[in-house]
C-alpha cells in the first residue's frame, strides 16, 4: 500500500517506536492520528473504542503501544499487561477493520517482541502477551486473505527506548546491542508498503527464531552465553 494521503492510527506514539513510526509515516505522506499514554490509558475498558471513534476512516492501524515487566512471575500484574499488549490491539482492530473491509484496502501492523517467539526467564508474562499477539496477527492475516487488507507482525529484538527503564530493569545482555527506534519504524513502513507478513529487526535475528523452532534446547544453550 502506498502511504501518501492515507490515514494512519499509531498507538504509543509519544515515545520510542511509536514516535519514530508516526514521524516516518508523515515523511511518507500519510496523515497520522497518533495517541499515547498522555491521551488515553489503553488498559482501561473502552479505551480502544474511544481511540477508534476519534480517528475517522482509517487506512492503517499500527499497534505500537506496549508495556513490559521483569521479575518473578508471581509478582507481575498480568491483567494490566494483557490489557495493553493484547486486548487493546485486538479491540482497535475490531473497531477499525469493518471500514477497511468495506473500502477493500487497509493494513494492520502489530509490534511484537523476540521473547514472544523464544521466551525468557523473568519475562514470562510479557513474553506470553507477545506470543498471543503474534498468533493473533498470523491468524488475522489468513482470515483477511483476499480482502485487500494486509496484516504484518514487526518483531524487534531490543530497542533503545525508555522501555527497559520503565519496566524497572535495564537491558542487561552483552549482545546484541539495542537498535534505534527509527530502524524499527522503517521496517514498519516497509511492511505496509510491501505487505510483508513478518519482519524481525534486525533481520539476522530471524535465524534465532528458526533455531528456537527447530531445537529450543540448542537455542537456550546459545542464548545463555550472552546473559
Amino acid at each position: 500500500m502506498e502511504l501518501a494521503g492515507r490515514v494512519c492510527v499509531v498507538t504509543g506514539a509519544t515515545s520510542g517506536i511509536g514516535l519514530a513510526t508516526a514521524a516516518a509515516l508523515r515523511t511518507a505522506g500519510a496523515e497520522v492520528f497518533d495517541t499515547g499514554e498522555e491521551d488515553v490509558d489503553l488498559s482501561e475498558p473502552g479505551a480502544a473504542a474511544r481511540v477508534a471513534s476519534g480517528a475517522g476512516a482509517v487506512d492503517v492501524l499500527v499497534n505500537c503501544a506496549g508495556i513490559g515487566a521483569y521479575g518473578d512471575v508471581e509478582h507481575v500484574d498480568a491483567a494490566r499487561l494483557f490489557a495493553v499488549n493484547v486486548v487493546a490491539p485486538i479491540e482497535l482492530t475490531q473497531a477499525l477493520l469493518p471500514g477497511m473491509r468495506e473500502r477493500g484496502r487497509g493494513h494492520v501492523v502489530n509490534v511484537g517482541s523476540i521473547v514472544g517467539h523464544v521466551g525468557r526467564a523473568n519475562e514470562a508474562v510479557y513474553a506470553a502477551t507477545k506470543a498471543a499477539l503474534a498468533i493473533f496477527t498470523e491468524s488475522l492475516r489468513e482470515e483477511l486473505r483476499g480482502t485487500g487488507v494486509g496484516v504484518s507482525l514487526v518483531t524487534p529484538v531490543a530497542v533503545a527506548t525508555r522501555f527497559f527503564a520503565r519496566r524497572g530493569v535495564a537491558y542487561g545482555r552483552r549482545w546484541p546491542s539495542p537498535s534505534p527506534p527509527e530502524r524499527v519504524a522503517d521496517a514498519i513502513v516497509d511492511a505496509i508498503r510491501n505487505d510483508r507478513a513478518e519482519v524481525v529487526v534486525p533481520r539476522w535475528a530471524t535465524l534465532a527464531v528458526r533455531v528456537h523452532g527447530a531445537s529450543p534446547r540448542v537455542f537456550r544453550a546459545i542464548a545463555r552465553r550472552f546473559d
